[in-house]
């Protein structure tokens, strides 16, 4: 099995009866192959076969085993002394599996797709690749590497463009439950792992993966045991989705009839209902306050008894930029608190560094594709305390943060909402990531979670990760359902990223630290020594 020495050489043997233990394991060694090509093309189509495996494992396909087996494979390329080759193979990757889950990109920010996904994911998969040793310990310094990575991808550019995470391939997979422990960067560096795991058993390092993938599943079952905190109460809630057609930015969009349709669809409802939340967006004026929407809607969350949350925009005569809000109104139809959206969306809410873009931008794709104002950045804490409870906010963008909705249990949460706007996407990819991103946030706060969209998803979660009333995307839906209140905490609210920062970065330095030890008379050969 080979495994009494991990730090050994691979030896470039066939595997028989002979010399290796009889059984399960001697029949895994036959059935399981060792060797790569070494053509340099060959290896260049293995390393895009890798990502396009790990892309097709991301919502909105969804099939998760598909990443550890990715993994595995980028792990099995990795072989080579030569640091260039591996950041090269390592860079290719990366396209395999940013380019096509990134699709959305093309139309929404022309400009950012090819800088952000071919420069910037290209730049940090060499990264990873030049940091893993070419040694036995390269599967588990490649998952450790791969954790870092997207750590670093929630706060670098621009704050964070977290869209492709590993831990999204999980929203629907046996590892959501590590979230509820050491959040989503646990449940990335897991599926991370689990790929380490059955490229060790690639290599037949069977007793070394067993115990690694051990370390998975033991994470996963004392997730599902872990502390979510409790209920306090209940309360009825109803998200109003007006419906329409995707691919609508705020520049060419209708926007009394889009606020029309929501008026129009909560006008049906007639029962008493304790929270009623609308999407981001939908009502667009100069000034909020004094509005004529103002007054619709206060009248209508008196006629329902209930606290309305909606979605505002406004500029408030200011043209060099403009507001994005959640306004809550209480059953007495007054404005009782105000939460300013913090985490904006680079290229779409504001133009990243736009001196130096804007005129490329407009030289290269055209004026429409930039946003020609910049949203203001909110201050206050995205809890507003209301007669349905401490609501923590969390708007369209910003449920992609994992510190976004862990400041939120810290200021007292009951509840999360995420008021959104998928309209202006192609495709479903942000939409279906939005979903994914929202179960994670529930699972690793303890909280429900309410997201309510203009042309969907719109779904609530509960602390579970479990998706209930999901409407379609483009018809008009109310989602109703009875939610928790809900105190306490998980262990992954406490402490944030730094348990996974803290093992992952220890496990690549250690990858390093530990030196090849001579075994025997097989000699020490590596695949891939050419170039990549």
């Amino acid at each position: 099995m080979n495994d009494d020495n991990f730090d050994t050489a691979e030896p470039r043997v066939a595997v028989s009866e002979s010399n290796t233990s009889s059984g399960v394991f001697a029949r895994l060694g036959h059935l399981v192959p060792l060797r790569l090509p070494e053509g340099t093309w060959a290896r260049r189509g293995i390393a895009l076969l890798a990502g396009l495996l790990i892309a097709f494992a991301m919502p909105p396909w969804g099939w998760w085993p598909l990443a550890p087996i990715g993994i595995a494979l980028w792990g099995l390329l990795l072989d080579s002394p030569s640091v260039r080759n591996r950041s090269m193979l390592s860079a290719i990757v990366a396209w395999g599996w940013f380019l096509p889950s990134e699709l959305w990109m093309i139309k929404f920010t022309p400009i950012g797709w090819p800088v952000g996904v071919i420069v910037w994911y290209g730049f940090l998969a060499a990264i990873t690749g030049a940091l893993v040793p070419p040694t036995h310990w390269r599967f588990l310094a490649l998952a450790a590497a791969i954790t870092l990575g997207e750590w670093v991808r929630w706060h670098a550019p621009f704050g964070g463009v977290p869209m492709s995470m590993l831990a999204m391939t999980q929203a629907r997979g046996p590892m959501l439950p590590i979230a509820r422990v050491v959040g989503s960067l646990g449940v990335s560096a897991a599926v991370a792992v689990a790929g380490a795991a059955l490229g060790l058993l690639m290599i037949r390092r069977v007793v070394t993966a067993a115990i690694v993938f051990g370390v998975v599943v033991g994470g996963a079952a004392f997730g599902v045991i872990a502390p979510s905190g409790h209920s306090t109460s209940t309360l009825s809630v109803i998200a109003i989705q007006g419906g329409g057609k995707q691919e609508i930015r705020a520049s060419n969009a209708d926007v009394a009839a889009v606020f029309q349709r929501h008026l129009d669809l909560a006008n049906t409802v007639t029962e008493h209902v304790d929270l009623v939340v609308w999407p981001e967006n939908v009502v667009n004026v100069t000034n909020f306050s004094g509005s004529a929407a103002e007054a619709q809607l206060s009248a209508l969350a008196k006629r329902l008894t209930t606290t309305l949350v909606v979605g505002v925009v406004e500029d408030q005569g200011d043209p060099s930029r403009f507001y994005n809000a959640a306004v809550v109104i209480g059953p007495d139809g007054r404005q009782i608190g105000r939460y300013d959206k913090v985490r904006r969306v680079p290229f779409g809410e504001y133009m990243p560094m736009r001196g130096l873009l804007e005129s490329l931008a407009e030289s290269t794709v055209g004026k429409d594709t930039i946003p020609k104002r910049d949203a203001f950045i909110g201050t206050q804490p995205n809890v507003i305390q209301s007669p349905a409870g401490r609501l923590g906010m969390l708007i369209s963008w910003e449920v992609f943060f994992g510190r976004r909705a862990r400041s939120a249990v810290d200021d007292g949460a009951e509840l999360l909402l995420n008021p959104t706007n998928g309209s202006s996407y192609w495709l479903t990819q942000v939409q279906t990531q939005q979903v994914a991103s929202s179960v994670l946030r529930a699972v690793e706060s303890g909280r429900w979670l309410v997201q309510a969209a203009p042309t969907g998803f719109s779904e609530i979660v509960d602390p579970a990760g479990n998706v209930s009333d999901q409407s379609d995307i483009g018809p008009p839906a109310i989602v109703r359902g009875i939610v928790e209140l809900r105190d306490g905490s998980t262990i992954a609210a406490r402490v944030g990223d730094w348990p996974a920062l803290t093992v992952m970065s220890a496990l690549l330095v250690l990858s390093w630290a530990v030196r090849p030890r001579p075994k025997g008379k097989i000699p020490e050969l590596r695949h891939g020594q050419g170039k990549p």
